[in-house]
């Protein structure tokens, strides 16, 4: 009975899927664009920050090395570990 019920509901899904693309009516509500635009956000923002994990790899680590390495200022306050 599952099995039945689960492919009537992927018919349905593919038949109105079928059927948007048909009549070239993509959204047929707010919410229908809403939720593209929030989803097409989220991977713009998923692929940027991708983006900036590349570059700070790719170009930074043969830059590193040019640089002088910081040194500790102040005072280590030994009484504050255990």
């Amino acid at each position: 009975m599952d099995q039945k019920n689960i492919q009537q509901d992927f018919e349905k899904q593919f038949n109105d899927v079928v059927s948007r693309l048909q009549s070239k009516q993509f959204f047929q509500s707010d919410w229908d664009i809403a939720s593209f635009a929030v989803f097409f956000i989220f991977i713009g923002m998923v692929l940027l920050l991708v983006i900036l994990v590349l570059i700070r790899c790719c170009c930074c680590c043969c830059c590193d090395e040019d640089k002088p390495r910081r040194r500790k200022v102040g005072i280590d306050n030994m009484a504050l570990q255990p």
